[in-house]
């Protein structure tokens, strides 16, 4: 990867005030779906979860208030106002995060290896997350229908029929139904306030907890049961993370507004009307969001959480889509078949490999767990642990991106730790509950970029020996003079410099030169975007041979069809050209550098990548492809 500057000074771009509120909206249904479903079962957990306490006034008062300072500390504060400033050309998410903390020049070797395999563990939680937010938010909106009687035996059944179709829909892609993402989701966070005012009005004392006093005090009186409900209250900030993770496609200023001026109050009203409810009547704590419905109103409310849980899904497996682009653009992940769903939107992908994996997984932990009680306890431990590793990274950011004093990036950060540290220790008693699940899948995606990383590394090391100087394949052939036949020759090459090995094998075994050669290498930045005038650099060589050099962004795709027919790239209409790519047999060995089965590991994922063809977009029957075996 490139160690090139990455911009952070610059905010993203500013929208037109004309833009903003559409882009509000629209951010209203992508980006708070998981965080605006969290009222179904947060609270819930609270008093009736596994770690529950009683619905005392003074634990009501307490869980109240430790929700309303989770929400302002954590969401409003922490992300909004503080990791949000952290924009790669305008990208966030934790890869963009890391990409940013590992590009300063100003970090050891080792600190930034460290900081690497930090940021590639905590997108590796991001895939556990994935499984498990579809899981919980559409078994949580369907359970309400176990309120009817003779309803119960159905919940687990439509709630995998339903999951069923919306992954099946992702081939399609969500252009269409997108556009009533933020208009359902807006009507979802308006019913959540219209049902918390309804209760809130019979018992305004819970506004009380709005005092930090009350959630001090309950934390001392339960003691360690009080510390162990943390992990329950986490809940209602989950989703955090995509506040930062889909910046890019809406900027931070919608972000922000449509969070204070909707989501944050909608929310708070709802967690306090369910609070006044379980102060009249605290036998309902197993079932308190659809208990402030009427009896009329229950079947069209699980149907608007059953929408607004679909929606908040979409967004998570979306998220995984983009954050599999970015690790593959990046050198972590093999290519993987990618399609576009939209003429539009280049952000509206589709990976048919992980949307089918997350499918599986998603219908295994419905089955497996049963109920989104016994699911919220492996809910929670990926992302109070993808939290931590946000607040690390961002100390770094501020250090030597914001140029912050040490005093200064390290106070607030210690801030923001104490609280991440608090929900990670709660959550850790989830690990034998179910949280190893995320954990699990965490650990196994981290073993394969990594494997991916060194592999590449490797391999690259041993592609490097084998190329000799330019000047002195010129010597060859100006001793062998081989034939120079007709039209133009595209060499694909990991190196910008020297000969590539395939060039040198068609002289070897063919005893020919095309006229013209190009020897092009694709560089990937750690920026999000290379603006246009900075995508090719091009260097004649002579003998009829040049040297082209692309660059892009992590979160932009190559296509090399358009690049040579840029006009400053020196190639002639597609038909006169033939492109040359190397491709690698690797048999493992027992040498250094890695274990033997991660060499195998390698193997298998190299055997299965997408081929380079697909992956450039390079026409496959203008392709020759030469390989070679390696043993690394």
């Amino acid at each position: 990867m490139s160690t090139e500057s990455a911009s952070i000074e610059a905010p993203a771009p500013a929208h037109p005030q004309s833009r903003l509120w559409p882009l509000a909206l629209a951010a209203l249904g992508v980006v708070y779906g998981d965080i605006g479903t969290s009222p179904l079962y947060a609270l819930r957990e609270c008093f009736h979860g596994e770690h529950a306490v009683a619905p005392t006034a003074d634990n009501v008062l307490g869980v109240l208030s430790l929700i309303f300072w989770s929400l302002t500390l954590v969401i409003s504060i922490k992300y909004l106002g503080y990791v949000m400033r952290a924009d790669n050309r305008g990208e966030g998410g934790i890869l963009a995060l890391m990409a940013l903390a590992t590009s300063t020049g100003k970090l050891k070797r080792y600190t930034r290896a460290s900081v690497l395999m930090l940021g590639l563990f905590g997108a590796a939680l991001l895939y556990g997350d994935g499984m498990i937010t579809p899981a919980i938010s559409v078994l949580s909106a369907v359970e309400g229908l176990g309120s009817s009687p003779g309803m119960q035996p159905l919940v687990i059944p439509i709630t995998i029929g339903i999951l069923i179709g919306l992954f099946a829909m992702q081939r399609r892609g969500t252009a269409g139904v997108g556009a009533i993402f933020g208009p359902v989701t807006l009507i979802w966070f308006l019913v959540l306030a219209v049902l918390g005012v309804s209760e809130l009005i019979t018992n305004p004392r819970v506004l009380f907890a709005l005092y930090p006093g009350y959630a001090v005090k309950f934390l001392f009186h339960e003691s360690g049961h009080g510390f162990l409900t943390l992990g329950a209250v986490f809940l209602v900030v989950t989703g955090g993370e995509a506040l930062y993770a889909d910046m890019g496609h809406f900027g931070a200023r919608p972000i922000r507004l449509v969070w204070f001026s909707v989501v944050l109050p909608a929310l708070l009203l709802n967690y306090f009307g369910q609070g006044a409810l379980l102060l009249r009547k605290p036998e309902l704590a197993h079932d308190v969001f659809y208990a402030m419905a009427p009896s009329w109103a229950l079947y069209p409310l699980v149907g608007l959480a059953t929408c607004a849980t679909v929606i908040a899904s979409q967004a998570v497996i979306s998220g995984a889509f983009s954050l599999t682009r970015q690790a593959s653009m990046l050198g972590f992940w093999p290519r993987v078949r990618i399609l576009h769903t939209s003429a539009k939107e280049i952000g509206q992908i589709y990976v048919p490999s992980i949307n089918w994996v997350l499918m599986l997984a998603t219908i295994g932990l419905v089955l497996g767990f049963g109920s989104s009680s016994k699911l919220a306890a492996a809910y929670g431990i990926a992302v109070t642990t993808t939290m931590v590793i946000t607040t690390l990274l961002a100390y770094l950011v501020a250090r030597h991106r914001f140029g912050w004093s040490r005093l200064a990036a390290g106070s607030l950060t210690l801030v923001f730790l104490t609280l991440d540290v608090a929900f990670f220790g709660s959550n850790l008693v989830k690990v034998a509950q179910g949280g190893w699940f995320p954990l699990l899948v965490a650990a196994l995606i981290f073993i394969g970029m990594s494997t991916w990383k060194t592999g590449r590394r490797m391999l690259g090391e041993q592609m490097q020996e084998q190329i000799i100087p330019l000047d002195d394949f010129f010597e060859i052939m100006r001793v062998e003079l081989p034939t120079r036949v007709p039209g133009t020759a595209v060499y694909l090459t990991s190196s910008p410099e020297g000969t590539p090995p395939p060039l040198m094998f068609n002289l070897e075994h063919n005893r020919v030169v095309h006229e013209q050669v190009l020897l092009l290498t694709v560089r990937v930045h750690e920026d999000a975007r290379v603006s246009d005038d900075e995508r090719v650099e091009v260097a004649d060589l002579g003998n009829g041979f040049t040297r082209v050099v692309a660059h892009y962004g992590f979160i932009e795709e190559p296509d090399i069809v358009a690049l040579i027919a840029r006009e400053d790239t020196p190639t002639p209409p597609l038909q006169y050209t033939t492109f040359f790519l190397g491709r690698e047999t690797l048999l493992a060995e027992h040498r250094k550098g890695m274990a033997k089965w991660r060499k195998r590991l390698f193997a298998f994922m190299s055997r299965n990548a997408l081929r380079a063809t697909a992956f450039f977009n390079v026409p496959p029957d203008r392709v020759m492809e030469l390989g070679v075996q390696l043993r690394l």
